[in-house]
């Protein structure tokens, strides 16, 4: 009999840009291009925000494993029985939900592999399952501080804490969504889209032994004790993803210790995100605060507030949305509170035109490969374009409206 020969760990595309990005960035320090105590701050800036990361991703990866999203997702079908309408509906609110209250990040990486599994049972076109998740998991993610990375960063800037960030952009929350649901339905959703009046009624999804049911629901009870806490812990909301997270992972050692691996840790997100804060702050010292200086501008007014979102989402599809809102925050005074929460508007919702604009959005592509889903790149353009500036728009005015 042959030996077997241990896995060898292969990066992916997607694992050499993330490495590459840190490793351009330790270079910018190296070289003096960055200052190291720059560097530094930043490091410590950002510390708080890659334990949230690491450890909702480690907490939505075990739920994904007892089968917390696959349960959900398919009783959504169940009760939508067979309804396409209904379907479309309660998948928005599914998708909304996670990304306001988990990360956008955690939409991308779990529920874009549920809803194309649920397509095949159902057999439902996975296309439109597939969009509903990419273009959600970037419009849905203004209204609490934890749906997105930059309103982590955006926090302390804005001086808000989760019900006070919620307070003025729930009506930008509110339209966006929306308007994602109007495009997403004419583009992806109706009859002539799909090709098909109603779908198969899936079986539902149940725990076939004490083991499962018990992970099942330490792990959902976990989710729920960290959204539970998101308007009581202010920010330090890490420390709650990491207690939600503990608990999952409790219960799986008990349970199903095998499940614990390095696997379930997201150390290529907080690679990457480490990286991008090494590497745009040297762009910006070297003048790319220049450029965004001159697209923004100082006006706080209507016009100023619109220009700062334009800015933000039209600098995320050219290089990324993490480094696009912190080129923009360092040009915009301290006061300017409205054009910083529209630029957040920005940076949130225009990342659906190009592949790369967002983590998220290139993380639903991936999937989408993986799992054999054709996105055409020229109807995903056109439609993310049209979404970006209609979504953005109507997003800015609901955020003067509640200024």
């Amino acid at each position: 009999m042959r030996d077997e020969v241990p896995s060898v760990w292969r990066p992916s595309a997607l694992d050499v840009v993330r490495i590459s990005v840190l490793l351009v960035g330790l270079l910018c320090v190296a070289t003096g291009l960055l200052p190291q105590h720059e560097a530094a701050q930043n490091m410590r800036r950002i510390a708080p925000l890659l334990l949230f990361l690491g450890s909702v991703i480690v907490l939505a990866n075990l739920a994904r494993r007892a089968k917390v999203f696959d349960v959900i997702a398919h009783r959504l079908a169940i009760v939508a029985g067979g309804n396409y309408v209904g379907l479309f509906l309660l998948c928005v609110l599914f998708a909304s939900t996670t990304t306001t209250v988990l990360n956008l990040d955690t939409t991308a990486v779990l529920l874009t592999p549920v809803m194309i599994a649920l397509a095949v049972p159902a057999r439902i076109p996975p296309l439109p399952l597939a969009m509903t998740t990419l273009w959600l998991a970037n419009t849905a993610s203004l209204l609490l501080p934890v749906s997105n990375l930059t309103n982590l960063l955006a926090a302390d800037r804005v001086a808000l804490d989760a019900t006070g960030f919620a307070a003025r952009m729930w009506l930008p929350q509110l339209l966006s969504i929306a308007v994602t649901m109007v495009c997403l339905w004419w583009w992806y959703w109706r009859r002539s889209q799909r090709g098909a009046d109603r779908y198969v009624v899936p079986e539902p999804i149940r725990p076939v032994d004490m083991r499962e049911r018990v992970l099942l629901y330490a792990s959902g009870g976990a989710c729920l004790l960290f959204v539970l806490a998101i308007p009581f812990v202010g920010d330090r909301i890490a420390i709650a993803a990491t207690v939600a997270a503990a608990i999952a992972v409790l219960a799986f050692a008990i349970c199903d210790r095998s499940a614990l691996s390095l696997s379930l840790f997201p150390w290529q997100l907080l690679v990457f995100v480490s990286g991008l804060f090494l590497v745009v702050p040297t762009l910006s010292a070297h003048g790319l605060s220049t450029v965004m200086d001159h697209l923004i501008g100082q006006g706080t007014s209507g016009p100023g507030v619109f220009r700062a979102a334009g800015a933000g989402a039209a600098l995320s599809n050219v290089v990324n949305n993490l480094p696009a809102y912190t080129a923009g925050e360092a040009v915009i005074s301290p006061g300017a509170r409205n054009q910083l929460l529209a630029l957040l508007i920005g940076t949130n919702i225009g990342p659906v035109i190009t592949p790369w604009a967002s983590l998220a959005t290139l993380l639903c592509l991936e999937f989408c490969r993986a799992h054999g889903v054709r996105v055409p790149m020229r109807r995903f353009v056109v439609t993310g374009l049209v979404l970006a500036v209609a979504a953005a728009t109507a997003a800015t005015v609901g955020l003067l409206l509640t200024g």
